[in-house]
Formats: C-alpha cells, sequence, structure tokens
C-alpha cells in the first residue's frame, strides 16, 4: 500500500503560537517540500483572502510536482475562493461530532448531511477533486462516521480523513476505527493527528495499519496547541516499525526540516 503524505504546515503548522508567515516564506517553504516528494501540500485557507489566497494562488502558478490543496469550510463561499485559485484539491472540512454539531453550529446531523452533500457537488460541478475532512471524528459516533463517510463517498469525495482535532486518540482506538470504516466504505482514508498526549506519530501508524493510505503531517511536528505529527519522525518510524521504506533519504529529509525550520524561526523551537 502507498502511503500519501498531505503537509499541513503551511496551515495548520502555522496555528503554532508565535509563527507568522509571510507570503515568501510560504513560498519557499512550498518548494522545499516540493524537493522531497511530498504528495499534497495543504496550502492554507483562501476565504482568509489577501496574502494567504495570493500566496496559494502562487503555488498553483508554480505548477509543482506536490499537488496543492485548499482547506475549507463546509460553505459554498469558501469553496468559491478555492475554486479562484485554482488548486488541484478542495478539502471540505465537516464537523463531525454532536458536540460541535449542536453546540457550536445549533445544527443537528441531517443538516450536516444535506450541506456536505451540496458542498462536495458544488465543487465536482466545477470539476475539482474533493476530500472532506470529519473534523472532531475522535469525539463523534462511529456509525455517523460512517454515514458521512458513505454520503461523501457517493457523491463523488476522493479521499475522507479522519481528524483527531483535539488530539485524545489511542492507537488502539484509531487501528479499530479505521479499520472498521475502511472494511464499510470503499474509499480512500487519510488521518489528522494533534499531540496533546504525545501520541500523534504512534496514532498515525495505527491509522496506516489500519488501512489509512493519507496522513497528515508538519514539518518539526509544529501546529496548534501541542502540534501535529512530525513528518521526519513518521518517516523514520514508518520505515522502522511497519518496513513500508521511504524515498527520499534521511540525510535529504532532515536538511530540508532544518531549511525550513530556519524560514519558521520560532525561538523556542
Amino acid at each position: 500500500m502507498e502511503i500519501r503524505i498531505i503537509d499541513t504546515t503551511l496551515r495548520d503548522g502555522e496555528q503554532q503560537p508565535g509563527l507568522a508567515l509571510d507570503f515568501n516564506d510560504k513560498i519557499e517553504i512550498a518548494k522545499l517540500l516540493n524537493s522531497i516528494g511530498i504528495y499534497q501540500i495543504e496550502a492554507g485557507i483562501p476565504a482568509i483572502g489577501g496574502e494567504e489566497k495570493k500566496s496559494i494562488e502562487k503555488m498553483v502558478e508554480l505548477k509543482l510536482n506536490s499537488r496543492i490543496s485548499a482547506w475549507n469550510r463546509m460553505n459554498i463561499s469558501d469553496i468559491q475562493h478555492s475554486i479562484d485559485c485554482g488548486v488541484d484539491i478542495i478539502h471540505i472540512s465537516v464537523p463531525s461530532s454532536d458536540l460541535q454539531i449542536a453546540a457550536k453550529l445549533k445544527k443537528d446531523r441531517k443538516w450536516i448531511l444535506d450541506r456536505l452533500k451540496r458542498c462536495v457537488y458544488f465543487a465536482r460541478e466545477h470539476g475539482f477533486t474533493v476530500n472532506v475532512g470529519m473534523e472532531d471524528a475522535s469525539r463523534a459516533d462511529l456509525a455517523f462516521l460512517l454515514e458521512l463517510c458513505s454520503h461523501a463517498f457517493a457523491e463523488g469525495a476522493q479521499m475522507v480523513r479522519y481528524a483527531d482535532t483535539v488530539g485524545i486518540l489511542s492507537p488502539e482506538r484509531i487501528l479499530a476505527e479505521i479499520s472498521y470504516l475502511k472494511t464499510a466504505v470503499p474509499v480512500d482514508l487519510g488521518f489528522h493527528g494533534h499531540n496533546d498526549f504525545g501520541l500523534a506519530v504512534a496514532n498515525s501508524l495505527a491509522a496506516v495499519q489500519g488501512g489509512a493510505n493519507y496522513v497528515d503531517c508538519t514539518i518539526g511536528g509544529i501546529g496548534e496547541r501541542a502540534g501535529n505529527c512530525d513528518y521526519l519522525q513518521f518517516m523514520k518510524a514508518i520505515n522502522g516499525c511497519l518496513r513500508l521504506g521511504i524515498r527520499p533519504g534521511m540525510e535529504t529529509l532532515k536538511s530540508v526540516e532544518e531549511e525550513i525550520m530556519k524560514i519558521i524561526s520560532v525561538p523556542w523551537l
């Protein structure tokens, strides 16, 4: 099974406290990520507008080998901004836990499913590849996650991402849940882990063992709160623990990581 890395340094990674990347920083980081064969670069959120949107447009213009994706809330306005940028992949984040659906959005599950269908259809109608992210999946009802996967697949989504948004998973649980979803629905699965319990790498490995073939990482493990799955650590672990093999060599990965961390330049990292 081929494992594809989605690098989210420029989106989730930039939520690292004390970090603010400018236009040139983002373009240089994208070029460096491309140089090590990252499959997909999650370039940011076009709906923010301004320099954020311009940097994403520039990455698309560069025609890198890495595919450029953009993160969107589940609304047509956000998706239109991504369409304007001409990205390769439109990622639609779908609240999946009742905590988010009822408490934050004041909606119900039916509303989520209807909005998911509308948004995926809109992006697909414009000719875009769509990924769907199940936000806060680790606090969601597994039966509803299955329903979301089924609807996303039926509407033509290429991949569905299980997001441990608050970083509470154990390897045993993510292995079981990814295995269940992978068996039940014929859709590619991804995993987005946070490191609140220091388990982002371990959980990502378990997700791969369960059948996920996309894994989100950031350079240096930077990101919101305790950060995300560290790319270099994950690549070492997947080679050492699962014997899947990696390209390019570890020395190249380490060198590029060091270059990117110089650009990031947060004193306490």
